[in-house]
């Protein structure tokens, strides 16, 4: 890739994505954050500071270039999209943005990328607080297809699992079974995608290295019911799980669906990416979080 600046790569995926770059030892890698996140690197990297909100500080990043792939985890709505746009056109090569499953809301799964066409979306101005999750990622990956005139490829994942995921999501669920706690899950037998830090990290390097363009859904091979990843679980813990369709706020689930809600992988696996199953790390997951490893 030669030249690579990580917007957002100090902790879980995007730190993964730095470690995995900085191994292949081809690439000459710069990490933008906010500078709040001190994370330790085995290989030199160049840090700079950015706020990722202010397009003043962008042009600065991306006058440092020009930059053969920039790697955008952390942009959330369309004026932060159209600053960007602004920023680096002249100074990339090739940019990825990191998106969601969560652009296509529910409807019938399997979801393919067709499903929602950024391309023709109506866009809308706004920042962060204008807009949820998921329609800020919407209009945020309109911006890109439609204005942009550097290549783009977007990543849309589903929830992204780890011993590193700083909001948790996988232990909430274990330490309620653990403590005999009520976990607030509408649907069990809803069936869902999921992907790994790991995996996504290596994803994102070998999107960077292709010339895949537009949206392109990535998570691992096959899918789970609810019910299902709660007797993993209960296994791991040997305590039955609580369960309840209606519960507190602050009892439910962040898996708490209401149908099933899961992605189609057809187009990278065309493309030559190999997806892991489930099955090959998300019982271990689940058995080193139980055991306090993760």
């Amino acid at each position: 890739m030669g030249k690579v600046l990580v917007l957002g790569g100090t902790r879980y995926f995007g730190k993964r994505l730095v470690d995995l770059l900085l191994q292949d030892g081809v690439h000459e890698v710069t990490v933008a954050t906010r500078g709040t996140t001190k994370a330790a690197f085995d290989h030199p990297v160049i840090r700079r500071t950015v706020d990722r909100t202010d397009e003043g500080s962008l042009r600065s990043v991306a006058a440092a270039g020009p930059w053969d792939v920039v790697f955008d985890n952390i942009c959330y709505s369309p004026g932060e999209a159209e600053a960007a746009i602004r920023a680096f056109d002249g100074h990339v090569g090739r940019y990825i943005l990191t998106s969601t499953l969560s652009v296509y809301g529910f409807g019938a799964s399997p979801l393919v990328e067709e499903d929602f066409d950024p391309y023709t979306y109506e866009r809308k101005s706004g920042d962060r607080d204008d807009f949820d999750y998921g329609e800020g990622k919407r209009q945020a990956e309109a911006a890109f297809f439609q204005l942009a005139e550097f290549p783009v490829a977007a990543m849309r994942i589903p929830i992204v699992l780890g011993p590193d995921d700083y909001t948790r999501r996988l232990h909430f669920h274990i330490e309620r079974v653990m403590k005999g706690t009520p976990i607030g899950m509408p649907n069990p037998e809803a069936a869902m995608s999921f992907i790994s830090s790991a995996e996504t990290a290596s994803f994102l390097r070998w999107l960077g290295g292709s010339e895949l363009r537009g949206p392109i859904n990535a998570s691992s091979e096959g899918t789970i019911t609810l019910r299902s990843l709660m007797e993993l679980i209960e296994r791991e813990t040997g305590k039955p799980a609580l369960l309840q369709a209606v519960t507190d706020p602050g009892d439910a689930s962040p898996f708490g669906v209401g149908a099933s809600w899961y992605m189609d992988i057809s187009k990278a696996r065309a493309a030559g990416y190999r997806f892991s199953s489930l099955q090959e790390w998300l019982p271990d997951l689940i058995r080193n979080i139980a055991q306090g490893r993760g």
